[in-house]
C-alpha cells in the first residue's frame, strides 16, 4: 500500500511556535518537511494519535557545549530527551577547533576546567580528525545524530591556533594575529559556522585554575573577529560577561560596540543575582539603547536568560560537596561510594571531618559555593527548583538545632549517598523566580544556558524546556505563562535569534522538527549519575515525563521517553533562510 505522507500526527492540540491559539488538527511530513497542517486526508507511512496532547515545533536550544559528545557519542541526551531538536555548541567561546595536534593538551585544560569535562573522557573520547575549523565541521557532518547541531567558532581555541602559548597565556594580539584572526573567522562562516562566541567570565578557568585565553581580550581583538564574521556573511556573536565591581556596562560595551561597527546581532548571558543591587536592569538599560539604535524590527541585542536558578549539583558522586576541600574527606573521598558512605556515618569519622577546615585551592571557584547555606536546598524526587526558603540548608540547620555542615552530612548521606542538593547560585532573588518570570516576557530576552553536554559532575540544567512548560505553563500559581508563549519561547524565538529560520514553526515548508506531548503528564525526574561517557566517565543525567514523541527531520527519535534506533540529526551549516 502506498502512502501520502511518511509521517501523519492526527487530532492533536496544534502550537504554531509563533504565540498563536492552538487549533485541533493535523500535521502531515514529507521528506523531512511539513507538507499540509489542519485536516489531512491521506494516510501516512506511520501515524501517531495525538488526540487530547499538544503537538509543539521541536525546540531550539542556543546554549550547549555538546562539541565534544557530538563526536564520541550519537545522541545529544540529556537535551534530547527534554524535546530539544536543534542544539547550538561552541558557546562561552570554548570547544575543539581549531586545534594543532601540539595544542590538543590545552584545549582540553580549557574544557576541563570551563566546563567540568574530566581529561580522560576527551582524550578517549575525541579523535582528533581535524585541524582547521572547517575540517571540524566536516567531522561532525560525517556523524550521524539524533538532533541537529549547530557550532559557532569559538575563541579561546582560534587564539591559541594563532598565537600559540602567547594566546595560551593571554598576551596581546599583534597586527599579524589580528589580522590572522579576521580571515579565520571569515572562512569559519564561509564554512557554517553559526557564528562567533567568546568569554570574560572570571570564573571560566582552566583545569589547572588559570584564567582562559579569552579572558580581558582587547576590544580590538573582538572587532576584527567581528568584522571577519561580517566578511564571510555574517554571523551572531554570544558572549558571556563577568560582572565585576562596576556592574555590567564595562564588559558588555565593548561587545555592543563591535558588534554595532560590523552589523551583527548580539546574545549574551544575564544573571540575575540573588541579592544585593540589581545589576540586571543596568544590563537590559544598555539592551535598550543597543536595539533602539538598529535598523531591524527584530532585537539586535537579547538578552539569555534562564527560566529557574542557575543550579549546582552537590553530592558525594559529584564534583561539588561542602567536604571536598577538607583534608579528613579527601583520605576517603577515593573509595568507591557505598564504602565512603559506610565510613562517614561512623562517629568518629563524622567528628572528624566536622571539626575539619578546608586547606588547599580548587581549579573552579563553583566549589566554594557548596557551603552557600542559605542558597542550598534538598532536591527531592519532585525536583522542586523554586523551594521556600525556610526548607534552605541554613534555615533546616536552624530549626534543627544543628549547624548547616551537620544538617548537610545527615542529608548528603541519605539515598544511601546518592541524595542531591540544588545550590540556587543565581536567578533566585529574594527566593523567588517572580524577576526571571518578568524578564522572560520581553521581546529583547531568549531562553538559554541549558549546558547540555558540559558540567557533567555539577550542573543538570538541559531539561529546562520540561521546566518551562510543566512549572511556568501550568504549575506555578502567580505568573503563569500561556501554553503558547511558553512554546514561543522554546521553539521561533531562539530560531530566529540564531538565524534559524527554517524551523521552529508548524507550517508548511519548515522542517518536521515536532513533539507530541501530554501536558498534563509532564514531569521532571530527579538527576540521576551515570557512567556512560567515553573511559566510564561520570555525568549527570535527567529524564521526564509526558513526551509521546520527538520527531526529528520527520523520523522519530523517541517514544514515550525511550530513544528510538532513528538517527536523522545533522549538522547545520550557517544561518538558514524561511521556507519561500
Amino acid at each position: 500500500m502506498s502512502h501520502a505522507f511518511d509521517l501523519v500526527i492526527r487530532g492533536g492540540t496544534v502550537v504554531d511556535g509563533l504565540g498563536g491559539e492552538p487549533v485541533v488538527g493535523d500535521v502531515a511530513v514529507r521528506d523531512g518537511v511539513i507538507v499540509q497542517v489542519g485536516e489531512v486526508a491521506g494516510t501516512g507511512a506511520r501515524e501517531i494519535d495525538a488526540a487530547g496532547l499538544l503537538v509543539t515545533p521541536g525546540f531550539v536550544d542556543l546554549h550547549t557545549h555538546y562539541d565534544g559528545q557530538a563526536i564520541w557519542s550519537d545522541r545529544l541526551n540529556p537535551s534530547s530527551s527534554h524535546g530539544v531538536t536543534t542544539a547550538v555548541m561552541g558557546n562561552c567561546g570554548v570547544g575543539f577547533a581549531p586545534c594543532r595536534a601540539e595544542d590538543h593538551d590545552v584545549l582540553v585544560d580549557v574544557m576541563a576546567g570551563v566546563e567540568d569535562i574530566p581529561g580522560v573522557v576527551m582524550t578517549e573520547g575525541l579523535n582528533w580528525h581535524w585541524e582547521t575549523f572547517p575540517e571540524y565541521l566536516d567531522a561532525l557532518a560525517a556523524r550521524r545524530l539524533d538532533i541537529d547541531v549547530a557550532a559557532y567558532l569559538p575563541h579561546s581555541p582560534l587564539r591559541v591556533y594563532v598565537m600559540g602559548q602567547r594566546g595560551a597565556d593571554r598576551e596581546p594580539a599583534t597586527a599579524d594575529d589580528l589580522a590572522r584572526m579576521r580571515a579565520l573567522a571569515r572562512e569559519a562562516i564561509e564554512a557554517g559556522a553559526l557564528g562567533f562566541a567568546s568569554s570574560r567570565l572570571a570564573t571560566h578557568r582552566t583545569e589547572g585554575g588559570r584564567q582562559i585565553p579569552s579572558f580581558e581580550a582587547a576590544y580590538e581583538e573582538i572587532r576584527e573577529i567581528a568584522r571577519g564574521i561580517a566578511d564571510g556573511g555574517g554571523g551572531l556573536i554570544q558572549f558571556v560577561p563577568d560582572i565585576p565591581a562596576g556592574g555590567y556596562q564595562p564588559v558588555l560595551q565593548q561587545v555592543f560596540d563591535a558588534a554595532g561597527e560590523t552589523g551583527l546581532p548580539v546574545t549574551f548571558s544575564l544573571l540575575v543575582l540573588n541579592a544585593g543591587e540589581p545589576l540586571w536592569r543596568e544590563a537590559m538599560e544598555m539592551v535598550e539603547k543597543a536595539n533602539t539604535s538598529a535598523t531591524s524590527a527584530a532585537p539586535r541585542v537579547t538578552a539569555q536568560v534562564f527560566p529557574r536558578p542557575i543550579g549546582l549539583m552537590i553530592g558525594l558522586e559529584l564534583s561539588a560537596n561542602p567536604f571536598v576541600l577538607y583534608p579528613s574527606y579527601q583520605e576517603i573521598a577515593g573509595l568507591p561510594l557505598p564504602e565512603r558512605v559506610a565510613q562517614m556515618r561512623k562517629p568518629e569519622v563524622r567528628e572528624r571531618i566536622l571539626s575539619d577546615k578546608p586547606g588547599g585551592t580548587p581549579a573552579n571557584p563553583l566549589v566554594y559555593l557548596a557551603q552557600a547555606w542559605d542558597w542550598i536546598f534538598p532536591l527531592g524526587p519532585d525536583a522542586n527548583y523554586e523551594p521556600d526558603r525556610s526548607q534552605s540548608i541554613a534555615a533546616r540547620a536552624r530549626a534543627h538545632g544543628v549547624t548547616p555542615l551537620e544538617e548537610a552530612y545527615d542529608l548528603l548521606l541519605e539515598d544511601d549517598g546518592h541524595a542531591i542538593l540544588l545550590g540556587a547560585l543565581a536567578n533566585f532573588y529574594d527566593n523567588s523566580l517572580d524577576t526571571v518570570g518578568d524578564l522572560m516576557t520581553r521581546e529583547d530576552v531568549v531562553l538559554g544556558l541549558g549546558d547540555g553536554g558540559a558540567h557533567y559532575g555539577m550542573i543538570c540544567d538541559s531539561s529546562f524546556p520540561t521546566y518551562l512548560l510543566a512549572h511556568w505553563a501550568r504549575d506555578r500559581a502567580e505568573g503563569r505563562m500561556s501554553v503558547p508563549q511558553a512554546v514561543r519561547q522554546l521553539t521561533s524565538v531562539p530560531a530566529q535569534v540564531a538565524g534559524l529560520a527554517d524551523r521552529g514553526r508548524i507550517a508548511v515548508g519548515f522542517k518536521a522538527d515536532l513533539n507530541v506531548i501530554d501536558h498534563d503528564a509532564l514531569r521532571l525526574h530527579k538527576p540521576v549519575v551515570t557512567y556512560d561517557l567515553p573511559a566510564g566517565g561520570r555525568r549527570l543525567d535527567q529524564s521526564a515525563d509526558g513526551y509521546v514523541a520527538t520527531v526529528v527531520s520527520g523520523e522519530v527519535i523517541a517514544e514515550n521517553g525511550v530513544p528510538t534506533a532513528a538517527r536523522p540529526g545533522r549538522l547545520v551549516r550557517g544561518r538558514q533562510s524561511a521556507p519561500a
